[in-house]
């Protein structure tokens, strides 16, 4: 019943239509550009990581803002079609081998990690809430390990157990952090991103 219920909402879901009628990925996209109206993040000549990328909208409106200077990499460990101005990895970007493709396709200076990562749902809250925690933990990781100084990283977190935990390390590690949610994100969904902007050369202990 629950998944009929989704089923229901989610094809009648004006962005899904939208997303159907002028040949988008998905809905995902949506986010990506009311986020990126507000805090100009695509900036062109800009070199974009796009974390669990499959299947493919935060790439494709990434790719279609940059123009022919800049350069989105996509991975993924699921396979994603093809996108003009996108190369695509498929693979864990947290095992060594992917990482160091992933690295190569982006060269020494990139300037936005965008994840928009979310675990299978399995119905238990407090396991689907741990495990895109998890993602979320990824994701940061990944970005703290390769963005330039002035770079910027958008991650997809849920409100809930290990949030605060998670902000607060944000905050440890960029100069700022601002939490968006934006009109495409079902406002039952406890689903928000925190941008973080101005890596800081150093991480230390906990705040004062």
């Amino acid at each position: 019943m629950a998944r009929n219920r989704w089923m229901a909402e989610h094809f009648s879901d004006p962005y899904v239509l939208r997303a159907q009628a002028e040949g988008y990925r998905s809905r995902a996209l949506f986010k990506l550009q009311e986020i990126d109206a507000q805090d100009h993040l695509i900036r062109p000549n800009s070199v974009i990581a796009d974390l669990g990328s499959a299947p493919g909208g935060f790439s494709q409106y990434a790719a279609s803002r940059l123009g022919k200077g800049g350069r989105v990499v996509a991975v993924d460990v699921l396979p994603m079609e093809p996108l003009a101005g996108v190369i695509f990895i498929q693979g864990d970007f947290t095992d060594p081998q992917c990482f160091s493709e992933v690295q190569g396709a982006l060269g020494d200076h990139v300037d936005l990690v965008i994840s928009d990562m979310a675990p299978n749902i399995s119905g238990v809250g407090s396991s689907d809430q741990a495990r895109a925690m998890v993602l979320a933990e990824m994701a940061m990781e990944f970005a703290s390990s390769c963005l330039a100084a002035d770079g910027r990283c958008l991650i997809k977190v849920f409100q809930g157990a290990g949030f605060t935990e998670l902000l607060a390390e944000m905050r440890r590690r960029f100069n700022r952090v601002a939490t968006r949610k934006p009109p495409a994100s079902r406002p039952r969904s406890p689903e928000v991103y925190l941008l973080g902007t101005g890596l800081r050369p150093v991480v230390s202990g906990p705040e004062s």
